[in-house]
């Protein structure tokens, strides 16, 4: 661990079953390298998947949740009622993931649409910025958001894939971009040409934990820890040390989510 240092892991899913069986080891080698915060996303696999992403939260004075309804599962759920009984509580810190995705699935686009447009509301109306899926369908995705007036709000498009003018759309709209471990791929330039012309202070990291782990790693499960390997590569592009990283990048996401 490098001393001082203190990471954020703005998308995680601790919530799951990968990480049943060794959660607290999970968290410990986390807190070990640096990444002292983390958010656990609930969407995906039901309420249970948000309300086990809760019960994590509270647990841990470092650990936070988001709340909502992934695009590839709004089957799954009755009402975004139920979401906004989850959503009041004070560890939760934003909407989502929430969004569409046209790369799974492009024959219900317009259930995709109704249910990410709830969850607009439902942030704008508690005033916690909205997380973003977004896989093949960023022009969708932008239109909605701008017609939705998000820009109240605000919130950030995790595993960002899009372009610096895209990048640069977003910013308009008080929204950041993060960076997984897609970013340290050996065939991923363009990736990185992209972090290098966004500026820093739009941008967070993520894991996505258990999934896209970074190259040192690839096929494997990912973990919070290796955020670091990610924010080595971020540095390399921004031309900064860590620390500069690690200081702007878990600034920028205390500043969406409102932490002090």
């Amino acid at each position: 661990m490098i001393s001082g240092i203190e990471f954020f892991d703005t998308h995680c899913h601790l919530n799951d079953p990968q990480f049943d069986q060794d959660r607290e080891e999970v968290v410990k080698r986390a807190r070990t390298g640096g990444v002292k915060h983390i958010l656990c996303i609930g969407a995906s696999k039901g309420i249970q998947s948000n309300q086990k992403a809760l019960s994590i939260a509270e647990k841990d004075e470092f650990i936070y949740a988001s709340i909502g309804i992934h695009p590839n599962d709004p089957a799954n759920f009755e009402s975004i009622e139920e979401i906004e009984k989850l959503a009041h509580h004070p560890k939760v810190v934003a909407i989502g993931e929430a969004g569409l995705d046209l790369y799974w699935q492009q024959d219900n686009l317009s259930e995709q649409i109704k249910i990410f447009i709830k969850q607009i509301a439902l942030a704008k109306k508690l005033k916690k910025p909205l997380i973003i899926h977004s896989r093949a369908a960023a022009k969708e995705c932008l239109d909605i958001l701008t017609r939705e007036n998000v820009a109240e709000v605000g919130g950030v498009f995790h595993c960002f894939s899009e372009d610096q003018v895209f990048a640069e759309r977003l910013a308009e709209m008080g929204f950041y971009v993060s960076f997984p471990g897609s970013l340290t791929f050996k065939k991923n330039e363009l990736a990185r040409k992209v972090a290098s012309a966004i500026p820093i202070f739009q941008i967070l990291l993520e894991t996505d934990a258990p999934y896209l782990a970074p190259q040192s790693k690839r096929g494997k499960r990912c973990e919070s820890a290796d955020l670091v390997e990610i924010a080595e590569i971020l540095a390399l592009c921004k031309g900064l040390t860590i620390k500069e990283v690690a200081q702007v990048t878990t600034e920028n996401a205390k500043k969406l989510f409102k932490l002090k």
